[in-house]
């Protein structure tokens, strides 16, 4: 671990945005930029920016039953049979914060991925309130689809210089549920990091399941990072999640920060706790390499 938090602590502990930066620089213009109107204004002062040295990085697509799907995608120039990791958003989106957590990941070795799921629904950059994107957005994206989504960046990561044998998924928020979701449904991949991702809650036609539903059918280690003053997932609902994987044989381990509320790897909202977020990352990072990725 000591040997990660070296290489992380360098990656990780610097901004170079300035502390009182225009709003309007940081609209969406394109896949892996800007930020959501409603996260804005950004914290530029704790924000981390990593840059594309030695990466080819920026937008690829594929085509799901006759729509294009587009995602950022960051990996070491000129390498090939790469370990793959797909990055899933929040709630915003494919922003400048997950296009640089799929650079953070390039830097490492990684042939990274961060589709963009919300395609086919609009673009989340545009609502100014979270609660206005949960209804318009969010609520109407099925989980069919983005199961579906990532199988095509699955076949498509073989296909372009990543190894099938070492893939892994690492989300946040939204994404977090996702990362569940997807380890259920896809034996192939090797693990995964589920940052405070929700693990109880209502059903519905496009939501049938929650991870809490395939706890004892799911194979994948997964590591969830979760915060212990996190007002949306009660520690309570992961005490059930760890009953329910221990209770199936499976080897996922959580790590709870009691003093970190939601999305505290967020580096660019008021909610990020430096030193936890730091953490799970140097966690995360290793969990992947323990387990094949």
């Amino acid at each position: 671990m000591n040997d990660f938090r070296k290489d992380l602590d360098s990656l990780l502990g610097q901004s170079s945005l300035s502390d009182t930066p225009d709003r309007r620089s940081f609209l969406k213009t394109a896949i892996g930029t800007g930020f959501a109107a409603a996260v804005l204004p950004v914290c530029a002062q704790t924000m981390i920016k990593t840059d594309t040295g030695g990466l080819t990085a920026g937008e690829i697509s594929v085509t799901v039953n006759g729509q294009r799907v587009p995602a950022y995608r960051a990996q070491p120039e000129g390498k090939t049979n790469l370990p793959v990791i797909f990055v899933i958003s929040e709630i915003f989106g494919v922003h400048e914060h997950i296009a640089d957590i799929a650079r953070r990941f390039a830097k490492l070795g990684y042939l990274a991925i961060a589709p963009d799921f919300f395609v086919r629904q609009g673009n989340p950059a545009a609502y100014t309130s979270i609660a206005e994107l949960q209804k318009e957005i969010i609520t109407k994206v099925p989980d069919e689809q983005v199961m579906t989504d990532l199988d095509a960046f699955v076949k498509w990561a073989a296909e372009n210089g990543g190894d099938a044998n070492r893939m892994g998924i690492n989300g946040f928020c939204w994404g977090g549920r996702v990362v569940w979701l997807y380890s259920a449904h896809n034996p192939r991949i090797k693990a995964g990091a589920a940052w405070y991702g929700r693990l109880v809650g209502d059903k519905s036609a496009l939501m049938p399941q929650q991870p809490i539903d395939i706890a004892a059918s799911l194979k994948v280690p997964v590591l969830g990072l979760y915060g212990g003053k996190d007002n949306g997932i009660p520690v309570d609902t992961v005490e059930k999640m760890k009953d329910a994987l221990q209770k199936a044989g499976n080897k996922s381990e959580f790590i709870v920060y009691p003093n970190s509320g939601h999305a505290f790897n967020a580096d660019y909202r008021p909610s990020y706790v430096e030193a936890d977020a730091k953490d799970g990352w140097a966690h995360a990072v290793e969990w992947f390499k323990k387990h094949g990725v």
